[in-house]
């Protein structure tokens, strides 16, 4: 597995990228997979999935917005069938806890009959920093209908670590591993330890889904958009996912980054402000 192609299915995301850098780091061939690279891969455009495919032998993919919405268990079935037909033995799927829709799209994986590796991450810790909620953080407020329920935020250097171990080790066939942080907080002890960290005031406030809906449309994000972070906010988030796992140490042998480390780390680089 290790002197084969390897081909990153969303090369620009926050774990893609870190994969991609990793197999590079160990002289392993790999290759990234969007809507801008050389050959290029969209997800709404079957027609250029069998040239990105081409010449790979095992993939990671992660999908575009989020397995979530209602057509990604279709997407991830069929991209699983054609990678069989264009050579692939193997593909890691990114995944999601406690959503009905990462739940129907790892069957579609496993249905296809291709070697696969399941890691079903929690919310990353980067979402704070590479993410939606970056600029909130810098501006010293961040505002979401998020109450006090608890997340075991995962840090993405962990799944990036836990994807290359999935691909280059045989071992992790047919695995599904649960990827979490060490300890679970709420949205608020978050934005607090981010706060120690910069040694800034940054606060966090709650509002209603009503209200978080109406400020995304004043922002003029789209309906698909909203409607997904209304799913992810106020369905899975409600608990289902709080309870901490023990899957980044089954695959690496080592614990995971703690969320204060991460905001230690991450406020050093002075993203957020000083």
């Amino acid at each position: 597995m290790q002197n084969s192609e390897i081909i990153v299915v969303g090369g620009a995301g926050k774990t893609g990228g870190r994969v991609a850098s990793r197999l590079k780091e160990r002289g392993i061939r790999s290759r990234l997979a969007s809507r801008s690279t050389t050959r290029p891969f969209d997800w709404e455009n079957q027609a250029t999935w069998p040239a990105a495919l081409k010449g790979a032998t095992s993939a990671y993919v992660t999908f575009q917005p989020d397995l979530a919405v209602a057509w990604a268990a279709d997407a991830i079935g069929a991209l699983a069938k054609m990678a069989v037909d264009c050579g692939l033995r193997h593909i890691v799927l990114l995944s999601g806890r406690g959503e009905d829709g990462a739940e129907r799209s790892e069957e579609m994986l496993k249905a296809a009959g291709i070697g696969y590796t399941i890691l079903r991450a929690s919310w990353f810790c980067q979402n704070f920093s590479e993410g939606a909620f970056r600029d909130s953080i810098a501006s010293g407020e961040l505002v979401l209908p998020a109450g006090e329920i608890e997340e075991p935020f995962t840090d993405a250097d962990d799944i990036a670590d836990a994807a290359v171990a999935a691909l280059t080790d045989q071992r992790h066939l047919g695995k599904t591993y649960e990827l979490t942080g060490p300890s679970a907080l709420t949205f608020r002890e978050a934005v607090s330890e981010i706060a120690t960290a910069t040694g800034r005031t940054i606060r966090y406030r709650k509002v209603s889904m009503d209200d978080f809906k109406v400020g995304l449309s004043s922002a003029e994000l789209p309906a698909a958009m909203i409607d997904l972070l209304e799913e992810l906010f106020g369905k899975v988030l409600d608990g289902r996912n709080s309870r901490v796992m023990n899957g980044v140490a089954e695959i690496l042998g080592r614990p995971p980054k703690d969320f204060s480390q991460y905001a230690r780390e991450t406020a050093a680089t002075g993203i957020w402000g000083t």
